[in-house]
């Protein structure tokens, strides 16, 4: 027998850990969530201690020791690879960077992360930083750094809006600004290390850790990319990234099948109230909540007015 859709329960990072975050989740959602500083919803996570759940309250590596390919797919590799969130940024997120899989190997003992985010919401004049300016150095990138504030001006930003697409692949300079709620989607990996927090202090004066010499050692200051363009697959279904981890699609306004793959699970997360149905099974997806769909799955029939979908890049 097939396995059914799986409503996956999220964990969440919140207050001290993310002092930039705020209220958007239930806002926007009416997630439940734990503190009026909670920046993220970790919708299907495996991460230890950040573990999301099914509705039994079986954390995620436990179904993966369960079901085995049967839930993840023949062809997806251990530990289990993609990380899916959602944020909400009241204030601006740190500089940062992230390491590719060597370097996190070597040094972290851990996945490399590259990511991509899908805007769910902005604010009027809401803003990334999106790389470096082209030209700018590794050896000024340092200087800068060590500085503090003179970063700032290295930096490159782009304004964005709800619907717009970004990819950030490993050693890209990134920050999400403030006023932003966004789809996230990433390696399973929690390495970042921070250049630069714009001079914040906590309410004791102290700084957050800065982790400038591995963030230098990491970063391809010759990323210069642009908003993903997305490709319609059929009516109602659009491919928004297919890159070497992890593929992107969104539905909008969607009335039609969802095919189950052997080789690798998928992610299934309602923008706006969405319903799947299956022989002798349904499951209504409430906006902001996810789905975890099972390589060795129902065929499905999807009802979706919005709706974003994330799997492993076969």
């Amino acid at each position: 027998m097939p396995l059914a859709p799986i409503l996956m329960t999220p964990a969440y990072r919140y207050g001290a850990m993310t002092p930039w975050g705020g209220e958007g989740l239930r806002t926007l959602f009416g997630k439940n969530i734990p503190d009026e500083r909670t920046g993220e919803s970790l919708e299907v996570s495996a991460i230890p201690s950040l573990e999301s759940q099914d509705p039994d309250g079986n954390p995620l590596p436990a179904l993966i020791e369960k079901y085995g390919e049967r839930l993840v797919g023949t062809s997806v590799s251990h530990p289990f690879p993609l990380l899916l969130k959602l944020l909400d940024a009241k204030d601006t997120l740190s500089v940062q960077v992230h390491p590719d899989d060597v370097y996190a190997a070597k040094v972290e003992n851990k996945l490399g992360k590259t990511e991509a985010w899908h805007i769910l919401a902005a604010e009027e004049g809401a803003e990334l930083v999106y790389g470096v300016e082209a030209g700018v150095t590794k050896e000024a990138l340092m200087e800068a750094s060590q500085e503090g504030a003179a970063v700032e001006k290295l930096l490159r930003k782009v304004k964005v809006k709800a619907g717009d697409t970004y990819y950030i692949p490993a050693g890209m300079v990134h920050a999400i600004g403030a006023g932003i709620v966004l789809y996230e989607i990433q390696q399973s990996s929690d390495v970042t290390y921070r250049f630069y927090d714009w001079e914040r202090k906590d309410k004791n004066g102290n700084k957050r850790e800065l982790h400038i010499q591995k963030a230098v050692d990491v970063t391809d200051v010759t990323a210069q990319l642009e908003a993903a363009k997305e490709i319609q697959l059929v009516p109602g279904h659009y491919q928004l990234l297919k890159e070497k981890y992890f593929t992107l699609e969104r539905f909008e306004g969607f009335n039609g099948k969802l095919a189950a793959d052997p080789r690798r699970f998928a992610l299934l997360t309602a923008v706006k109230d969405a319903h799947i149905t299956w022989p002798d099974g349904s499951l209504m997806l409430p906006a902001g909540c996810t789905a975890l769909l099972p390589a060795d799955g129902f065929d499905l029939h999807l009802e979706a007015t919005a709706a974003l979908l994330s799997y492993p890049t076969a």
